[in-house]
């Protein structure tokens, strides 16, 4: 039986539109195109819980799916309001499902605020294109959702806030920039596998982020101007087109972690080989 997966946009119907303005389609739809690749056959629901009137689901009906996985988004958990309440109570009824739950970026700071941690403003800046040096913890070393992953390795990112770990939550990586880069969160019987970063983005998703962000990294000081953050993004988009340019990815500071996928994705296969298939099994749903 094929895998039935529910993929929760995190972004209003304002910022998917921005999104499909530079990669030609949503968040969510890109996430959801990303794990068919890796589990062909699979059949993606998308839920829009951001916009007024959205249909979602209760933890009963959130039991039939055999994974929920959250966007990133242009919100902030700490701004409130119905779009990012609704999506916190969302979280909540994965957990209280039990269904395998896996969070990038949005996904682990609204999973964070539902089992009752915070999400601020990151007081280093915002992190943006690759997070480097990622360090795992003495108990990421020794977890499924990092198996296979190098004691240092950068990924895919765009974020300027950060979380403070729920009260149930085991911090399994960091970086400089961030405290808590992947971690676990026990809830109300339920469990969740997140990432501050992005394994399901391409470099082409990368460079779409870049573009629309290229303003406010000049201004920040990430890019000399504008101008130079486009042409960066320029470069990913080459890059993702022919990984073998070695001189792209010299000037870039990009290796394998991050061009070979499947080391890139690390933490969706594991999550997908170590806890939802084997969820289904047990379900006789695979």
């Amino acid at each position: 039986m094929a895998l039935h997966f529910l993929v929760v946009e995190g972004n209003t119907r304002e910022g998917r539109e921005a999104y499909r303005s530079t990669l030609g389609k949503t968040a969510s739809e890109s996430y959801a195109a990303t794990l068919v690749r890796l589990t062909p056959g699979a059949r993606c629901d998308l839920c829009f819980p951001a916009d007024e009137g959205a249909n979602l689901s209760s933890a009963q009906g959130l039991e039939a799916y055999d994974g929920v996985f959250i966007t990133g988004s242009a919100l902030n958990v700490y701004d409130g309001g119905p779009e990012v309440e609704r999506q916190v109570a969302l979280a909540r009824a994965v957990f209280a499902a039990q269904t395998p739950f896996f969070g990038s970026c949005w996904g682990l700071q609204v999973a964070t605020a539902a089992a009752g941690g915070d999400v601020f403003r990151n007081p280093l800046g915002r992190e943006i294109g690759m997070a480097r040096k990622i360090v795992p913890t003495e108990a990421g070393r020794f977890h499924p959702l990092l198996a296979g992953r190098s004691d240092t390795f950068d990924a895919p990112c765009s974020h300027i806030d950060n979380v403070a770990p729920a009260p149930g939550a085991t911090v399994l990586a960091k970086n400089a920039m961030s405290a808590v880069q992947a971690a676990e969160i026990a809830y109300d019987g339920g469990r969740f596998w997140g990432v501050q970063y992005h394994p399901e983005y391409a470099l082409t998703e990368v460079a779409s982020i870049i573009e629309r962000r290229a303003a406010a990294m000049a201004k920040e000081g990430l890019a000399a101007s504008e101008a130079e953050a486009l042409a960066y993004a320029k470069d990913l988009r080459r890059l993702d087109a022919a990984p073998e340019r070695a001189d792209i990815a010299w000037r870039l500071g990009i290796d394998a972690d991050v061009l070979d996928p499947a080391r890139r994705q690390a933490e969706l296969v594991n999550f997908l080989e170590r806890w939802v298939r084997p969820h289904a099994s047990r379900r006789g749903r695979a």
